[in-house]
């Protein structure tokens, strides 16, 4: 066991290893990836929560996604307590509000009154007194933008966060959230986070080309498509034990369409005879096309295994050519699928 101040000397020169770039339009300084935590440290399936954080910061991943809605509140609780004496400069702490905290009609949305009481719970859960950056998890049509926009503002300038974001915007929502901050004099956002993958590219045509021109910079999740672009389910067999797949607390609705359409396993197979073919893991691979297709990006990892951070660091060493990005272009070819 390190003591405090030699893991903080490791912790540092593993930082220098770790690609770092600037979140969009602004000073704030994110790596390559970072640590989401979504099913993944409030889930008994995973290793613990410390380990898992430590790991992440051993990989010079200091960078940390959460949401209050991630299994109601507890991953953020776990995270703070994970990091209880981690210098609170040392890492960035990004978390959520949007979906529904409780019955409470006013729990929810992007109303002034739910993005403060939003904030200040976050806080106590995650035992810090500012966030770094602060990220409206869907747009929410039942608010005026202005009123939102303005919440923001405030937050800002009362120093209980420091950059807000957006996840899940269409790109009209930016265009329009842009606006009002310009119109307004508040900060705009810096980021938007949404689902990028092989098989889930549904941002590229708007979204990405929209942030870009805004000065925003983006955070991806889902990479590996739960688990699907890692060749771990077979098409016509039972999903294996202790996957996501195989368990109805961690299975949603996208995991059952893309399991159960031929040309999800059809596609995913040619992936993964390039990726052998190649000398890649299909989840480095998977990873590292994300951020060889949108550079500067940031990719958002969960791991229920300790072991799994191998592959996903193993990302930052692929070295594209334009051969490889055309095999794996090749092997997703065909109609976007509706997943």
């Amino acid at each position: 066991m390190l003591s405090a101040r030699k893991w903080q000397i490791h912790y540092l020169d593993t930082q220098k290893t770790m690609r770092h770039h600037a979140l969009g339009w602004s000073g704030l300084r994110a790596p390559a990836l970072a640590l989401g935590s979504w099913i993944t440290l409030a889930d008994p399936a995973s290793a613990p929560p410390e380990r898992v954080v430590r790991a992440a910061l051993d990989a010079g991943i200091g960078f940390f996604d959460t949401a209050d809605v991630y299994d109601a509140g507890k991953a953020e609780e776990l995270l703070g307590a994970a990091l209880a004496g981690v210098p609170r400069h040392h890492v960035v702490l990004a978390t959520k509000a949007f979906w529904p905290m409780s019955e409470n009609p006013n729990d929810r949305g992007l109303s002034r009154k739910h993005l403060f009481e939003s904030v200040h719970a976050s806080l106590r859960r995650m035992r810090t007194d500012y966030l770094d950056l602060f990220q409206c998890h869907r747009f929410d049509p039942e608010v005026p933008l202005e009123e939102t926009v303005r919440a923001f503002g405030d937050l800002m300038r009362q120093g209980k966060i420091l950059y807000w974001g957006t996840s899940q915007w269409s790109a009209q929502n930016l265009r329009d959230a842009c606006r009002l901050c310009d119109a307004l004099g508040v900060a705009r956002p810096i980021s938007e986070q949404a689902r990028f993958n092989l098989l889930c590219r549904e941002v590229e045509p708007e979204v990405v080309p929209a942030a870009r021109d805004l000065g925003l910079g983006f955070l991806w999740w889902s990479p590996l498509a739960q688990g699907v672009l890692t060749g771990k389910y077979a098409a016509g067999q039972a999903p294996p034990a202790g996957t996501r797949a195989a368990s109805a607390r961690r299975v949603g609705t996208f995991l059952e369409e893309a399991l159960k359409e031929p040309e999800v396993h059809a596609r995913v197979a040619k992936f993964l005879a390039v990726a052998r073919a190649t000398g890649h893991s299909p989840a480095a691979l998977a990873i590292s096309w994300c951020l060889d297709r949108v550079p500067g990006s940031t990719v958002l990892i969960g791991v229920t295994r300790l072991e799994q951070f191998r592959d996903n660091l193993a990302a930052l060493d692929v070295k594209w050519t334009p051969e490889l990005r055309a095999r794996v272009e090749a092997a997703f070819a065909g109609p976007a699928l509706e997943l």
